[in-house]
């Protein structure tokens, strides 16, 4: 019989530790199901090696060497998504994990991927499980996909829970995809009008300012403020330093920076998130894409296994949203009371009414997991309908905004020179007249 250490939840959803003694992890699992307690992490107590022993073996030992180089940030999530379907497919072949996970560690080119999988295969091959393997590697592998691995590894259905992990990170790929390549035209579109607009400001308004001054009219308001918005673009005011066009230039690098200043606080991101929330034209957009997000992952975790008080929390956690992580958390609390889940969700206001209904049912029939996927889908539908009229929207919006800019420019040089045509017509005619 061997000694078996665990982790698990009660039917509260809070967690304990304890030993047990069995004669596999699958016998272990049972007892401790059998204890009303679900298992989170299971493991074998390692017998501990005489120090002669380890003395011994110490110079057949290999270390292995880390892939090389200085890497920062975050692992790629393509390449995350990537990994994930290769590695769902290797485990459904019937490969060993260590060998699953030194082939695509041997096909990574150098760099932050190659360095983590090298630290996997290390922790895995020295009797650590996949999910404590992960755990270690925040930056490649977050809680939401260590939560799932661990319950692959406790039911015994790895390859299936890789294969649901994949698709779910390959359908949120595809919704960031369309989202971005659907503001991709329109900031094209800005950026080269934007750019035009400012070489009208340097180089032509100066000109017609020359002439203006020659001829010594006088200049309409309109005109006026115009050619002082291009002195101050060019920077040809006086005591003027910096040119208006540095400004331009630099200006949305200076609201995004001042954007995640602001939502470095508690009260800044909230405050922005709500704001962006219920934005006109944006606004609903972004809450359908909330809800398909944090559907999709309840539903993945739930039907992966995971607690519904854990699932709830790493939702929460991954949303991506204040208003929603606030809601989630509002629902986390009554579930523990033994309370709704529809409840708490419905008093926020976050979700359409057939999102809470579905809930609902499925609370009902037991299936929320399933239920939750299809909102999931029906949302990402919805996502693809918005992001379509939202393009359509911006596509006149932006014809006639640049118009108008384009058309005030055209009234406002040629305001002085009808004023300069007329007072020539009057100063010949008024000679014709002497004549």
């Amino acid at each position: 019989m061997a000694t078996f250490t665990y982790e698990a939840l009660n039917a509260a959803g809070k967690p304990q530790k304890g030993t047990i003694e069995a004669a596999s992890t699958e016998e272990a699992i049972q007892r401790i199901k059998s204890q009303q307690l679900f298992p989170t992490s299971v493991r074998e107590q390692k017998v501990k090696k005489s120090a002669v022993a380890e003395g011994a073996a110490a110079p057949a030992k290999k270390k292995k060497k880390g892939g090389g180089g200085f890497s920062i940030g975050r692992v790629n999530t393509k390449m995350m998504t990537t990994f994930t379907r290769q590695l769902s497919t290797l485990q459904d072949a019937g490969l060993p994990l260590l060998r699953s996970l030194q082939i695509l560690e041997s096909q990574q080119k150098p760099g932050l991927m190659k360095n983590v999988l090298l630290g996997v295969c290390e922790e895995v091959e020295g009797g650590s499980s996949l999910s404590e393997a992960m755990a270690k590697f925040p930056r490649a592998f977050n809680r939401l996909y260590v939560k799932m691995v661990n319950a692959g590894e406790i039911g015994g259905v790895l390859d299936i829970i890789l294969q649901r992990l994949a698709e779910f990170m390959e359908k949120s790929q595809k919704l960031k995809r369309k989202i971005r390549g659907a503001m991709v035209y329109p900031a094209v579109v800005i950026s080269i009008a934007v750019l035009i607009l400012t070489g009208i400001m340097i180089i032509i308004i100066p000109r017609f300012e020359e002439i203006f001054a020659d001829f010594g009219v006088a200049l309409p308001a309109l005109t006026r403020w115009l050619i002082n918005t291009s002195r101050w673009v060019a920077g040809k005011n006086p005591g003027q330093q910096i040119p208006g066009a540095v400004f331009i230039l630099f200006s949305p690098f200076i609201f995004y920076a001042l954007f995640k200043l602001i939502r470095k606080a508690g009260p800044g991101r909230a405050a922005t998130d709500t704001l962006i929330l219920w934005a006109p034209i944006f606004g609903k957009l972004v809450r359908k894409t909330a809800v398909a997000r944090f559907t999709r992952t309840l539903g993945t975790l739930i039907s992966a296994g995971v607690p519904i008080l854990e699932a709830i929390n790493i939702t929460k956690e991954t949303s991506g949203n204040y208003v929603y992580e606030k809601a989630l958390g509002k629902v986390h609390d009554s579930i523990r009371e033994g309370e709704s889940f529809a409840g708490p969700l419905r008093e926020s206001k976050t979700c359409d009414a057939i999102v809470v209904n579905m809930i609902d049912v499925g609370e009902e029939t037991g299936e929320m997991d399933a239920m939750l996927l299809k909102i999931a889908d029906n949302y990402d539908e919805e996502v693809d309908v918005a992001v379509a009229s939202l393009v359509s929207l911006l596509e006149p919006l932006m014809v006639v905004v640049l118009g108008g800019m384009v058309g005030t420019i055209v009234v406002a040089m040629f305001l002085p020179l009808v004023a300069m045509i007329n007072s020539l017509q009057g100063g010949n005619s008024g000679n014709s007249g002497g004549l």
